[in-house]
């Protein structure tokens, strides 16, 4: 499964582009109303437009088999979308990320990131705790607390150091965890792979987004436009050799990507459903378990 070796908090908490390749997960600088609108455009349209993608007769019982398994009926819509995607990143996406990774050193870089991620922790935390997990809402807070302090704003990862470490958590893994289904397959304009349920998922994350709650003067919508600019350019220069391998060596680079993005998407829900560790958190030493000799007596 292919992962980018730095992945932006935010809305999805990950890498959203195995694909065309823009990300999720960015703070959109818009107004709650242009935010909703603009997402149930994204939901909607590919829908409407999937009546093209015709399923295969019950006589192919295979073919009918393999078509609802890949569950992708805006297929053809979807290839228009991820084609258009894929031009904008070739000509304009990638060269920035190639010149970004290319001119700034890995520490500055590392220093980007982390910034970003920090962001993006407020997001996590809510969704740590509707998904019931305090353990991991715990290690979100103390994260923010401490990275934003001590660590300057989020520029140095501390947390990690001293114990809080990382993980993902956004509203699509929350309304998974809730049970509800992901529904089609959706190749969205500029947010890339998604579905009906990871669609709804974004918009929850801006809603609860403090960034989102700003003023939408021009000095407010500069700074969103520049954070959404450059949270795109570290999540893509994270996977420039990966995207290149697959856009060089898959036979189908948008059925590897659906594929790709499906089984990221799933291993991060499954993650969080499994992690049903207590509240102890995993800095506290643990007890030790006492030993026992050859001769069976328990040692001290």
């Amino acid at each position: 499964m292919l992962e980018g070796s730095a992945e932006p908090h935010g809305s999805y908490g990950g890498l959203r582009v195995v694909a065309g390749s823009f990300v999720t997960g960015i703070s959109m600088p818009l107004s709650p109303r242009s935010a909703l609108s603009f997402l149930a455009t994204l939901v909607v349209l590919p829908i409407m437009l999937s009546s093209c993608a015709t399923p295969p007769p019950a006589s192919d019982p295979d073919a009918l088999a393999e078509y609802r398994e890949t569950n992708d009926p805006a297929e053809p819509t979807n290839r228009v979308f991820y084609a258009i995607n894929n031009g904008i990143d070739t000509v304009l996406l990638k060269p920035i990320a190639q010149v970004y990774r290319a001119v700034l050193p890995q520490t500055v870089r590392t220093h980007t990131h982390n910034f970003l991620a920090n962001l993006g922790e407020p997001v996590q935390l809510f969704n740590d705790m509707f998904e019931a997990k305090p353990r991991r809402a715990g290690d979100s807070l103390m994260r923010l607390m401490l990275n934003t302090t001590v660590g300057v704003g989020g520029v140095f990862d501390v947390a990690t150091d001293l114990g809080w470490p990382d993980h993902d958590s956004d509203s699509g893994i929350t309304l998974a965890i809730w049970g509800i289904p992901n529904g089609p397959y959706l190749f969205l304009p500029i947010l890339g792979p998604s579905s009906p349920r990871e669609a709804l998922g974004f918009g929850m994350d801006y809603a609860v987004n403090p960034m989102s709650w700003i003023g939408h003067g021009q000095t407010d919508t500069v700074l969103g436009y520049s954070k959404t600019a450059l949270s795109a350019i570290d999540a893509r220069a994270a996977v420039l050799d990966d995207l290149d391998k697959i856009t060089s060596q898959a036979l189908d680079p948008y059925a590897t990507i659906r594929s790709l993005y499906r089984q990221h998407r799933q291993s991060q829900i499954e993650n969080v459903r499994e992690d049903t560790e207590a509240t102890v958190p995993a800095w506290f030493p643990p007890t030790p378990k006492p030993t026992t000799s050859v001769a069976g007596a328990q040692k001290p």
